[in-house]
């Protein structure tokens, strides 16, 4: 058995075994430095890494806003309602946010 079939993070904790759900969790920079080696042995799974990284770039993007430009840092102990209300409100503003973002770019 390889390093790189060994189980990390989320596929090692007890309760979410009994979950039917696959894993998609990102290699350690290490382990992608000695795939990068072989790149021809290796196409597939260092394929499958740069998908998962754009992925994850996209899904951050979001939360960069809401931090960065709306300065929400840290959650107040409010009550839930209040933090779940300000959290939305949060996300439609970083939404519109990306929407003028985008409309910039393309006129």
């Amino acid at each position: 058995m390889n390093n790189l079939s060994l189980p990390r993070g989320a596929e090692k904790r007890k309760e979410l075994n009994k979950d039917a759900v696959q894993w998609h969790i990102a290699e350690q920079p290490g382990k992608l430095k000695r795939l990068r080696k072989h790149p021809r042995i290796n196409k597939v799974i260092l394929k499958t890494e740069y998908l998962k990284a754009s992925i994850r770039a996209k899904v951050e993007h979001p939360f960069r806003i809401i931090k960065c430009q709306f300065g929400f840092i840290k959650a107040r102990y409010r009550g839930l309602q209040k933090n779940d209300g300000k959290l939305a409100m949060l996300f439609a503003l970083a939404n519109m946010v990306r929407l003028d973002q985008m409309i910039r770019i393309q006129g």
